[in-house]
């Protein structure tokens, strides 16, 4: 049973407390400084993840929907990679690592699993697991577990006991990168089929330029063709989006506060008809790149203005520095964009019920939110905070009512948007 709502209902609540989002201002101020304890729902969370784990360091999907019943009941106690990673995100965002904190041991533990599985995954595909039909596959497409292996190794690398486990990691991420590499297409994108592979999209994009911000090598081109498919992708989108109107000369324009019945995917696709996964997805990759683009901007800057530089080399530099400030404006007006959105029940509410894609995308939303800051941070946290809290289980866990219905990955994505204020990389990337 729900702590306070039934789930039908949970999505619903957060539409009514975002309506007052619609007369939101983005002040750009900086986010709020890091609390210091978790919340009470969080630990509830944290310790079902840790009880839940299974001997070989991984997680299985946990129990389901019983309204799923398509047979994947036989394999929810089975380890698999995406589920792993993301109980392994949730206990380190909200406060432990490898060599600290209460779930020290649960994260060690679950890292050696995913390397293993990535150790033993060929050179070439963008596979690296042999396991097959899980419901993050089904769902979110078949490399899923690659992309999520990516963003947990690249935010645990160097942090490991010894030097012989950070060594592991780092060629672990380094294997996973250049499969990633070798298989994304000429436009940016990953592709591996499931409903809502957009979301998996921006899985990818988030983890390469994690991995780079964190000191792990990605082909820079690569990285910035991610960048440049979900800005195309968000400005095709944004008719359906926002409701009328579509993008004009890097800005979006139509009625952002206009309930609208289209749903638009973009030139990407793959959001199952739902515009909240494309839209959070465009946006979290955006932020991703923006993120990475900062910590490159200065050396590009002091190479333009250097006398020393040869033309063509100040030619390049420019040019990316256009880049950057074009993505950064781009960003700007798409988080005002979905952030009206959100007082549309049309657009907020997903699918129409809570699922993991719901979860995954209201981090994805919330995580840039925290970068930009200010009220409209801190009103979306209130929401999400008080909403979760409704929606939370009596054993601690949060579970969904469609498609990804574990209650693994529902309450590590959960555990991970409340966390949002105070995980290593969200606040190391806004204090930059």
């Amino acid at each position: 049973m729900f702590r306070h709502l039934a789930g039908a209902f949970c999505v619903v609540c957060v539409v009514c407390v975002v309506c007052i989002l619609s007369g939101w201002a983005f002040a750009g101020d900086p986010p709020a400084t890091r609390p210091q304890n978790n919340t009470a729902q969080v630990n509830e969370g944290l310790a079902w993840l840790a009880k839940t784990q299974l001997k070989n360091g991984a997680w299985g999907q946990g129990d389901e929907s019983s309204q799923m019943g398509n047979g994947l009941v036989n394999i929810r106690g089975t380890p698999n990679v995406a589920d792993t990673c993301m109980a392994m995100m949730a206990l380190y965002h909200a406060g432990s690592s490898p060599t600290t904190g209460q779930y020290r041991d649960n994260i060690a533990s679950a890292v050696n699993f995913v390397c293993g599985q990535i150790e033993a995954a060929d050179d070439q595909s963008l596979s690296i697991t042999s396991l097959s039909g899980t419901r993050t596959q089904l769902k979110l497409g078949q490399f899923i577990d690659t992309f999520m292996a990516a963003q947990a190794l690249a935010e645990l690398k160097g942090k490991m006991e010894d030097p012989q486990a950070n060594q592991r990691v780092e060629v672990a991420l380094k294997k996973v990168l250049h499969k990633m590499e070798i298989n994304q297409k000429s436009n940016g994108q990953w592709t591996g089929g499931g409903w809502a592979p957009a979301l998996a999209q921006a899985q990818a994009a988030k983890a390469a330029n994690i991995a780079v911000q964190n000191g792990a090598v990605f082909d820079e081109i690569k990285r910035q063709n991610a960048q440049e498919f979900a800005r195309a992708d968000i400005r095709a989108s944004a008719g359906g989006i926002s409701g009328g109107g579509g993008a004009t000369d890097g800005k979006f324009t139509g009625d952002v506060t206009t309930a609208a019945g289209a749903a638009i995917s973009g030139v990407g696709g793959g959001n199952a008809g739902v515009p909240l996964y494309s839209a959070a997805g465009d946006l979290a990759a955006m932020q991703a790149s923006a993120n990475s683009n900062t910590q490159m901007r200065d050396q590009l800057e002091a190479a333009a203005k250097s006398p020393t530089t040869a033309p063509a080399q100040r030619e390049v530099a420019l040019r990316k520095i256009k880049d950057i400030d074009d993505n950064a404006k781009d960003l700007a007006d798409a988080q005002q964009l979905v952030v009206q959105r959100m007082t549309d029940p049309k657009f907020a509410n997903g699918f129409g019920s809570n699922g993991g894609e719901e979860f995954l995308s209201y981090l994805n939303i919330g995580e840039s939110l925290f970068q930009k800051g200010g009220n409209d941070w801190k009103t979306w946290n209130d929401s999400m905070t008080a909403n979760l809290d409704r929606i939370q289980n009596d054993d601690g866990t949060w579970s969904g009512d469609h498609c990804i219905t574990g209650r693994t990955f529902c309450t590590a994505a959960a555990i991970q948007v409340l966390c949002i204020d105070r995980a290593p990389t969200t606040t190391a990337q806004a204090s930059r």
